[in-house]
């Protein structure tokens, strides 16, 4: 597995568009002209650059077609491999590995209010974050391990927060395990990945700090 990450750069926001968007296909350079705001658009172009940056410096893979599920999850046609982009302010990251992987990543905001996300908790995960000592830190862990699995799972928004809960880093959706793994990229951001595969336990991510 490999984890690549960046993070984004107005001043450098037309060389990226200049440098990479003619690389991929017409309709995802679309998508990227439609972003009103330049960081929106900065952290999608990116997160394919890494995407497009990992399979060729550590697959051997030069030629990439994406697809989508009929749940709309992406995946790459014609190769056993597997990946997940996720962002969060400045942050963007992809996880590539040989079997199905979701990765979340988000900004630790002091500001979070974490009371207001308890409908989407179950009791015993609101009472952990409640009676925490670091309440902030531990509502991230919670979140991004939530968000990982969904990723991993396919099903989106489909899925209701608080109708799973994680216990030692094991859940179960639909009859099906997942396992979760916290992984640190910044010491502003809390990140983690997910897989219904059970190698993810032992395996040891390949960190890449992308330069672009």
């Amino acid at each position: 597995m490999v984890i690549l990450y960046t993070f984004i750069s107005e001043e450098k926001h037309r060389y990226f568009l200049d440098r990479y968007l003619n690389s991929f296909p017409e309709d995802f350079k679309q998508d990227i002209l439609k972003y009103r705001r330049w960081q929106d658009a900065q952290l999608s172009l990116l997160g394919r650059v890494l995407l497009y940056q990992g399979l060729k410096s550590r697959y051997h893979v030069d030629e990439v077609y994406i697809e989508r599920t009929p749940d709309n999850k992406p995946y790459l046609k014609g190769q056993p491999l597997h990946f997940n982009i996720s962002h969060s302010k400045e942050l963007v990251v992809c996880a590539i590995a040989e079997f199905p992987i979701g990765i979340d990543v988000e900004f630790i905001d002091p500001k979070i209010n974490y009371l207001d996300f308890q409908f989407q908790m179950t009791e015993q995960e609101f009472l952990k974050i409640d009676r925490s000592e670091d309440q902030i830190g531990d509502f991230f862990s919670y979140w991004t391990r939530k968000e990982s699995v969904m990723k991993a799972h396919g099903g989106g928004m489909m899925i209701p927060l608080d109708s799973f809960e994680i216990v030692n880093d094991e859940c179960v959706i639909e009859s099906k395990k997942f396992f979760t793994k916290n992984i640190s990229i910044d010491e502003s951001y809390q990140s983690c990945i997910a897989s219904d595969n059970k190698n993810l336990k032992n395996v040891v991510p390949f960190f890449i700090a992308s330069e672009i």
